[in-house]
């Protein structure tokens, strides 16, 4: 079926239910960024397979919302479709209310499936169609009825993250998510989002693309654990450690059921953000405690053991870009090369690393006007040739046992002009900017934002998405709650502590030209007088060739010697002795550059 075809599926189903309107939203009853292929419901009614959008279908109309860093994608997935993209103002904000509002006469009703409808977006949802008297239907899935041929969900094997790893054990983890719900007044807590489980037991598995995660929930109770998932996926071995630290199993399925046993005399911690209505009904009767999920925050401090292994995988991620990039300079001498090519060849190096598991993210490499479509990516039959000439932005990272790496550099195939060199040398200094920051505890990400934005602001650009985001350890790469972002988000309002990862990503995009972006991970620390600042974990060159030198200040250029200075001496001894003599060239000190 064509998208059409799927909106008439739709739309007969809505008449066939007494329904005026459905919202999909992206997301699965985990509330994930990147979902199992059984909840892309997104991508299959619309096309678009961005990791944020939402489509609302009414009997006359059907809209894509996103923000900017999907604009040109969504153009280009929707243009053979009746689907029309609103490009939302203000990311995050559910602009699409209004628009539903706006439409639907009152008495209409809008459907949503309540198994991956947040209780929090439940509630503000169901509010605002209440003060335009419209309905809203949580309890029907159209999706089980239209989409003939629906992937089951995932049954990929689970694994242990050994301690040597992860640095602490599932019981020390389940014993300090006790002792905060205590501190909440809770005898239980249902853990929702998938990264949670997976970090709090130790365990990882690989049910969603890139994301080392599995499909599960966890109950944790003064005494046990327990655990739903496809218990086919647990091997005996694994059941009897499981078992050991008190973690008991249960099939996916039996949630629902375990939830009606439960006493009303318990207290149980929900998070709103995450929990399903459909849970949060089979809880109505009970007392809730209404809260973030607890190792949520835990996850994001990293331990000594996991940032030393960041320090540790990040010279052998570079060594694999480095060699990627030695390898297509070659190739170009006699021939083009596609971007899907390259992003195949930067996965071929990393694989050859120890310890690695599969890919962070599918690769964005851009080239030219490519690098400006913010998460484009490259597909086999479609993407470009990149010859011996213009920009290419490659934005990329690894899995591995020993950490999770993600890295942009924007590279310049030929002589680039004095307006590239301009711009990529304005991100630079806001890059520069950020990670050189100084501040106090209980800084969050909105105040250490405009640091990278200010040399654009000041030459009246801008870039369309957060400067940086939380990463996990051998876990999502896209991890909550901090980072970087001018709007009062998640990640603009968590203070960063020490222990946490985030990246610092600053870019600009000219549409139909060229993207640039500079990407590090960096480490939050504290230094000796109380105050906070970063560390970069990411090793791997700037494209020297498009700093414009008269741009920087003395300590910019300090900055780039000190940080190639590190480069050199944590990639060279993984590198061969050609290989040694071209990193030394490309991160010798500005000043006897070139």
């Amino acid at each position: 079926m064509m998208v059409n075809d799927r909106l008439a599926a739709l739309r007969a189903w809505m008449k066939d239910h007494d329904v005026d309107a459905v919202i999909v939203a992206s997301g699965d009853p985990h509330q994930s960024e990147y979902v199992p292929r059984r909840y892309a419901a997104v991508g299959w009614i619309s096309g678009f397979d961005g990791s944020a959008g939402t489509v609302v279908v009414t009997r006359t109309h059907a809209g894509l919302w996103t923000d900017g860093r999907y604009f040109l994608q969504a153009e280009d997935q929707l243009a053979d479709s009746e689907v029309v993209l609103h490009k939302l103002l203000v990311s995050g904000d559910p602009e699409y209310l209004s628009y539903v509002c706006d439409e639907l006469p009152q008495g209409s009703t809008v459907a949503m499936d309540g198994s991956v409808l947040s209780q929090s977006r439940y509630k503000r949802f169901s509010d605002r169609f209440s003060q335009h008297g419209i309905g809203l239907r949580y309890d029907l899935d159209p999706f089980e009825t239209i989409w003939e041929d629906r992937p089951g969900l995932p049954s990929e094997p689970v694994y242990e993250h050994d301690l040597r790893y992860a640095g602490r054990t599932r019981s020390e983890k389940i014993s300090d998510i006790r002792a905060e719900m205590t501190d909440y007044g809770a005898s239980m807590h249902l853990i929702v989002p998938l990264d949670a489980v997976a970090w709090t037991l130790n365990l990882r598995g690989s049910d969603v693309d890139c994301n080392p995660v599995f499909i599960s929930y966890l109950m944790v109770t003064r005494s046990e654990a327990h655990l739903f998932i496809d218990l086919s996926k647990i091997s005996l071995a694994l059941k009897e450690v499981l078992s050991a630290d008190s973690v008991h199993l249960h099939d996916y399925s039996d949630l629902s059921s375990y939830l009606s046993t439960i006493s009303e005399d318990e207290t149980i911690l929900l998070d709103p953000a995450y929990t399903s209505r459909k849970a949060w009904d089979a809880l109505a009767s009970h007392k809730v405690v209404k809260a973030g999920t607890i190792p949520m925050y835990h996850k994001a401090i990293k331990n000594d053991t996991e940032v030393q292994h960041f320090r540790d995988v990040m010279p052998k991620d570079g060594v694999a870009i480095y060699r990627t990039m030695r390898w297509l300079e070659q190739e170009l001498q006699s021939r083009t090369v596609t971007e899907y090519e390259l992003a195949q060849r930067l996965t071929y190096y990393r694989a050859t690393m120890d310890h690695f598991v599969g890919e962070s993210f599918h690769p964005i490499v851009g080239y030219k006007s490519n690098g400006a479509v913010i998460h484009y990516r490259a597909r086999e039959h479609s993407s470009k040739d990149i010859s011996a000439d213009g920009m290419l932005l490659i934005d990329s990272g690894g899995q591995y046992l020993d950490g999770t790496t993600d890295i942009t550099r924007t590279f310049h195939l030929s002589t680039p002009t004095d307006e590239e060199k301009k711009m990529y040398t304005l991100v630079l200094k806001g890059f520069i900017a950020l990670a050189q920051a100084r501040f106090p505890h209980g800084t969050r990400g909105i105040q250490l934002d405009m640091l990278a934005r200010q040399y654009l602001w000041q030459d009246g650009k801008n870039f369309l998405h957060g400067t940086g985001h939380g990463v996990g350890f051998f876990m999502n790469v896209h991890e909550a709650p901090q980072g970087f972002a001018n709007a009062l988000s998640q990640r603009g309002t968590t203070a960063h502590v020490p222990g946490m990862v985030s990246s610092n990503e600053p870019g600009f995009y000219k549409d139909g030209a060229y993207g640039i972006r500079i990407e590090n991970l960096i480490v939050c620390r504290e230094d000796e007088d109380g105050f906070l600042s970063f560390e970069d974990l990411t090793v791997y060159p700037l494209e020297k060739k498009l700093i414009d030198c008269d741009l920087l200040s003395p300590g910019d250029i300090d900055y780039i010697d000190s940080y190639h200075k590190m480069c050199y001496e944590k990639m060279a001894p993984l590198c061969t002795e050609p290989e040694r003599a071209d990193l030394e060239r490309a991160c010798v000190a500005m000043a006897k550059w070139p």
